[in-house]
């Protein structure tokens, strides 16, 4: 029962009003409030959020200082807050994370339970008086807390935090401060990766102004969040800065695209073998390995260096043993064959007449692929003569093959799509991207293929244009707009559905 000033009179009844006040706010019709309605509600709310990160924090501590969690047969809080309240993982870390926080820091933890700083504000408080010495943490949490509760703005209490940080640190501790900077990059699934770290000032300072410049809207057919936006800006940053050439050694190289063929394609051999195939997905998941539309997107614009390869047919090998073994007058299990010994005697002791162990009939098929290998290889071999007549190295025509299996018989010298000289043609021809309405620099471009080089087209003037990463990677090659050129030199940008067209009205300038 609630006492006379409608507070609840135990923990069952609290939990029961916090409820049914939380399912009243979300039955509301949250369009009818009045904005200063829904401006109250949101302020309260975070302040009902900080508040409930104190409580659970101080309920969570007593239930794993008393080991409860043992009751239901699990081994840590953590693993019974995964399953008994249903949360991921970083999310049960992250409850069991307050609590320690909270025990060291009581001034913020007194401050959150009064709603008197954000979660978010506390956490950033927290850290910031980690940095300092044990003997400081109280001292420095009640000057920032107090601050916070005047109305201090974040920036102000960061700069706050490291007046308190200068002169309370050690000599020793306030030199370079290489313990606070990392940066960790993590390889996942297909070569998705996860960043985290703790950036410097310098080093934040630079990220963001680079975020800030490239992250930017490109226009109406720009759909991206702006976190996308901030991500895609980091990849443009990172290639401009490959192909300034201002990197050291190798890593200061361009993009450059392997593209593998199958000797059985080269010949004209009819379908895929399903082997390829099976190799082909698995291989698609490693880094730098692209496929589809990622795949024609880079070969736009890159160096290009073909690379043969093909796989091993073991029956073709077998068979080759066999004959091998059959010149010899003996099979494969190392019985006389038809041409053998001709010896009547019943204990003949020729060599065509001794079994071969299977070791040795193992050696001879290893050979008979090095062998075949080597017919098939090398600058004089079938691969490399079909590689140059049937794919352009030399004159000849241009195909489109997809990817095959990693044996490789051949490769040719790399190659860059766009030569030097056409592709000085194409930033005078255009000052900015081609795409309709977007003003990135042309000398910041990939160069694209206005008809696409799997569909027969030319790398020639008149089919060329520099067009930015991301109108040329997520637009055209991802979302699937095309670009057209037209005889006046504009182009015409058309959604893959053909209800949206977009013009640029404003035509390249006239070479000089």
């Amino acid at each position: 029962m609630c006492d006379g000033q409608g507070q609840p009179s135990s923990v069952t009844e609290a939990l029961a009003m916090l409820d049914r006040a939380l399912d009243h706010l979300n039955a509301a019709d949250a369009a009818s409030l009045p904005s200063a309605v829904q401006a109250e509600t949101l302020r309260a709310l975070e302040r009902a959020e900080a508040k409930h990160t104190a409580a659970r924090a101080r309920i969570l501590a007593s239930f794993a200082g008393q080991a409860v969690y043992e009751a239901d047969g699990h081994g840590s809080a953590r693993a019974w807050l995964r399953w008994q309240t249903r949360v991921t993982a970083g999310a049960a870390a992250g409850a069991v994370g307050w609590v320690r926080r909270l025990a060291a820091h009581p001034v913020i933890g007194e401050a959150l339970a009064a709603g008197e700083v954000s979660e978010s504000w506390a956490r950033q408080l927290c850290a910031w008086t980690d940095r300092l010495p044990l003997d400081k943490h109280s001292d420095a949490d009640e000057i920032l807390a107090a601050a916070a509760r005047a109305g201090v703005d974040l920036a102000g209490l960061a700069g706050l935090a490291e007046e308190i940080y200068q002169r309370c640190a050690r000599p020793d501790e306030s030199g370079d401060g290489f313990d606070e900077r990392y940066l960790r990059l993590g390889i996942t699934f297909r070569g998705a990766g996860r960043v985290e770290g703790d950036l410097t000032p310098g080093c934040a300072a630079a990220l963001d102004a680079v975020l800030e410049s490239l992250a930017k809207k490109a226009g109406p057919e720009d759909t991206r969040t702006a976190a996308q936006r901030r991500h895609d800006a980091l990849e443009v940053a990172c290639h401009r800065l490959i192909a300034s050439g201002m990197l050291p050694g190798r890593a200061g190289r361009p993009a450059q695209v392997y593209l593998h063929v199958t000797l059985a394609q080269l010949r004209d051999w009819p379908g895929a073998s399903e082997a390829e195939a099976a190799w082909a997905a698995a291989r698609a998941s490693q880094p730098g390995w692209l496929t589809g539309p990622a795949a024609r997107a880079a070969a736009c614009d890159a160096t290009l260096a073909p690379v043969v390869t093909g796989y091993v047919d073991w029956a073709a090998v077998d068979q080759m043993t066999e004959v091998y073994l059959a010149s010899k007058g003996l099979r494969a299990d190392g019985s006389a064959g038809p041409a053998g010994c001709g010896c009547t005697c019943g204990g003949c002791t020729c060599p065509s007449r001794s079994p071969l162990s299977p070791d040795t009939v193992a050696r001879l098929r290893d050979t008979m692929l090095r062998l075949a290998a080597d017919v098939m290889s090398g600058p004089g071999g079938l691969a490399s003569w079909l590689r140059q007549s049937q794919l352009g190295d030399g004159p000849g025509a241009s195909r489109s093959l997809p990817l095959s299996v990693p044996l490789p018989l051949d490769t040719g010298q790399a190659k860059p799509v766009i030569p030097a000289g056409l592709r000085r043609g194409l930033l005078t021809r255009h000052r900015h991207c081609c795409f309709a309405g977007c003003r990135v620099p042309a000398t910041a471009c990939d160069i694209h293929h206005f008809i696409p080089r799997s569909q027969g087209g030319p790398t020639a003037l008149g089919n060329l244009g520099p067009v930015c990463e991301f109108h040329h990677l997520i637009v055209i090659h991802t979302w699937g707009w095309t670009l057209t050129l037209n005889p006046d030199g504009s182009t015409t940008a058309t959604s893959p559905d053909r209800t949206r067209t977009l013009r640029d009205h404003d035509p390249p300038a006239a070479a000089a």
